[in-house]
């Protein structure tokens, strides 16, 4: 593949495509033009796909799908496209056929799993005076404060929502372990990664925020993606 890709990056819960600012900079600095961050609704992993299809479907050319949390639920689902060349999952879920974010989360609980709050029009948040804590710890308290203010809430049905034909076992990967997450068990991305078989395995010592906390390994990451489907 000559022709340099579409990054598309796909966010996870308790944020939106601003979660991606950091990596949009980087990604901008180093020469990536065609750049774009979906915003999902969050609201049933067939939406979110849908969404994530949509602007997939209006790329002339090649897309390298990156998600973050959840959106690596997304990207698996999303990801059969045929304009879709590779899948980088950033502390992301990566479920198998008939796997739901929530089962994966039950058979290893994250950390801060008690942190989490549903209200009561069925909406799950991550309680807003333990945000640095449990999802962003190596960031600022600023930083902190503004993400736990502005987080978009999914439905809580979304965590069981299946994944039904991952895209992961046809198209090539790449995953990024976050050692300290707090929000999905390290163990658990350990495990989704490895089963993947993907090109490369990074790991971390960061955050569930590793997008924003760690940009620039990230990005190392997504750039190393992007040069191994040119040689291939």
């Amino acid at each position: 593949m000559s022709e340099k890709p579409t990054i598309v990056l796909v966010h996870g819960f308790w944020g939106g495509a601003a979660h991606w600012a950091k990596v949009i900079v980087e990604l901008r600095n180093r020469g990536y033009e065609s750049l774009f961050a979906v915003e999902n609704p969050l609201t049933s992993l067939a939406d979110d796909a849908e969404r994530t299809r949509k602007m997939v479907k209006q790329v002339d050319g090649p897309v390298l799908l990156v998600g973050h949390s959840y959106g690596g639920a997304v990207i698996t689902e999303a990801g059969d496209l045929p304009n879709v060349v590779g899948l980088v999952y950033i502390a992301a879920f990566a479920p198998d056929a008939g796997e739901s974010p929530g089962q994966i989360s039950q058979e290893l609980p994250p950390a801060a799993i008690a942190n989490l709050a549903p209200d009561s029009d069925g909406y799950l948040w991550a309680k807003q005076d333990k945000f640095h804590e449990s999802f962003c710890q190596d960031l600022t308290a600023d930083e902190a404060l503004v993400m736990a203010v502005t987080q978009k809430a999914p439905l809580a049905s979304t965590f069981g929502d299946n994944v039904t034909a991952p895209a992961w076992k046809n198209k090539p990967t790449w995953y990024q372990v976050s050692a300290q997450d707090r929000m999905i068990h390290p163990d658990n991305e350990r495990r989704m990664a490895a089963r993947m078989a993907p090109r490369k395995i990074i790991e971390l010592d960061a955050s569930h925020a590793s997008l924003a906390s760690q940009p620039g390994p990230v990005c190392d990451l997504i750039d190393e993606a992007v040069q191994d489907l040119a040689a291939s």
